[in-house]
């Protein structure tokens, strides 16, 4: 066992826990952040992902040992941030939520690349957002939505 302290959505947090735990696994059973999904389990999907130190990740394939000292911000945390405001805001303006499972992942890529990226291409929002699976209809509205925003934070 080791203890892990990270941030959490702006938290302090302190977890102990096997070391080969997913960070998925310490998001939605230690600490009840279960919006961050479980698609596939092997990072091909996007379902599990989370915004790290900046950076979109596929929590189910970071361990506890690698989250010490870390940022970590969940969809929980989307609403006290502006670019995930505004995000959240754009998807449900352009019917981008869909059945909802794969949206949070969806949303974390989105506020990763706005925020690297104030004003992303139409491909550059596609290519942000590859590592994201939806089985539900399409993709359109989802880029649609990350577009409005990304023209909504520019002004």
């Amino acid at each position: 066992m080791i203890k892990v302290r990270f941030i959490a959505n702006g938290k302090r947090v302190e977890v102990e826990t096997s070391p080969t735990r997913t960070l998925l696994d310490i998001l939605r059973e230690d600490l009840g952040l279960t919006g961050t999904k479980e698609g596939c389990a092997k990072g091909e999907c996007g379902a599990c992902t989370v915004v790290m130190d900046g950076k979109a990740v596929t929590s189910c394939l970071v361990l506890a040992a690698q989250i010490e000292g870390r940022k970590i911000l969940t969809v929980e945390g989307l609403a006290e941030d502006r670019i995930g405001k505004a995000l959240q805001d754009a998807f449900v303006e352009a019917g981008a939520v869909q059945c909802g499972y794969c949206i949070p992942g969806f949303l974390m890529s989105a506020r990763a690349l706005l925020a690297e990226n104030p004003k992303p291409r139409p491909e550059e929002i596609k290519e942000g957002l590859s590592g994201n699976i939806c089985r539900c209809t399409g993709y359109v509205k989802i880029f649609d939505a990350v577009a409005l925003a990304a023209q909504r934070l520019a002004r």
